[in-house]
């Protein structure tokens, strides 16, 4: 998990400058992730109920090692932060740990973009990444079947990280500008709300870093050019990541966060 945001200080979490630290951070963490998982194949058997026998369970491989890892960091509270949304949480226990004194942050709400994340990571992200195997699955002895889904829960726990980061954003924005957020809310105007959250230079300018930091990890600097000075991972892969999945979902985010933002409040139309 990469540095905790502040959150016993709704200030600072909501401070914009802060959430831009944070959403760099998370760029450093999935990059890393994603080299991490561009060492092994596509390995599509593990994503597949059945693929892999699980004694008591019908869930793949995958699902099967991200619902336990779920199960067992609730206990320690994980899920309590207002920054993590969990994949399974039928899956949460009570955490061992008293609760933590968080101040009001964020709206209530019921956004979780997860299981649409989780479908793109498995036939969009991976499929790109994943390019320096060409031969066929070799099956559950010749594969590093559990190599592989431990490197996916983390890339894809980080993504939804990012993701959803944008309740955030979005909750900043909206002090920042609130008449004008409660306008396009009460119209119903997502079109509007989603043009009022972008700025295209931003976008950029996350694209070219994001293009930077992952040529540059994924190119050992000692290396002689030629086959060794490879770059571990597809530059190119990573970038589209940003620019056709993340990027558009946290908007999504920020969009549907702010379409249940006047609820329980004065500005709530009446229906």
């Amino acid at each position: 998990m990469d540095s905790a945001i502040d959150l016993s200080d709704a200030a600072k979490a909501l401070d914009l400058g802060n959430i831009r630290f944070q959403l760099i951070r998370l760029e450093d963490t999935i990059t890393f992730h994603m080299i991490e998982r561009a060492q092994f194949p596509l390995n599509a058997t593990i994503y597949k109920p059945g693929g892999v026998q699980i004694p008591n369970s019908d869930l793949s491989l995958f699902d099967w090692i991200l619902r336990e890892q779920e199960r067992l960091h609730s206990l320690v509270r994980r899920y309590e932060s207002l920054d993590e949304h969990a994949f399974f949480p039928d899956a949460l226990q009570k955490p061992l740990l008293k609760p933590l004194d968080y101040p009001k942050i964020l709206h209530p709400n019921a956004v979780n973009v997860n299981e649409q994340l989780k479908q793109k990571y498995i036939n969009l992200i991976l499929p790109r990444v994943c390019t320096s195997y060409l031969r066929k699955d070799r099956g559950e002895q010749g594969e590093n079947y559990g190599s592989a889904a431990t490197c996916d829960v983390a890339c894809l726990q980080a993504l939804s990280r990012r993701i959803h980061f944008g309740k955030f954003v979005a909750e900043s924005k909206f002090q920042e500008e609130t008449a004008k957020f409660v306008e396009l809310i009460q119209a119903e105007d997502r079109e509007g709300i989603r043009a009022a959250i972008t700025n295209v230079e931003v976008e950029a300018r996350v694209l070219d870093r994001l293009r930077l930091k992952a040529k540059t990890y994924g190119t050992d600097p000692c290396a002689d050019t030629g086959v060794n000075g490879q770059v571990k991972i597809n530059v190119g892969a990573v970038v589209g990541m940003y620019k056709e999945i993340v990027i558009p979902m946290t908007k999504d985010v920020e969009v549907e966060y702010l379409m249940q933002r006047l609820e329980g409040t004065q500005w709530q139309l009446p229906k």
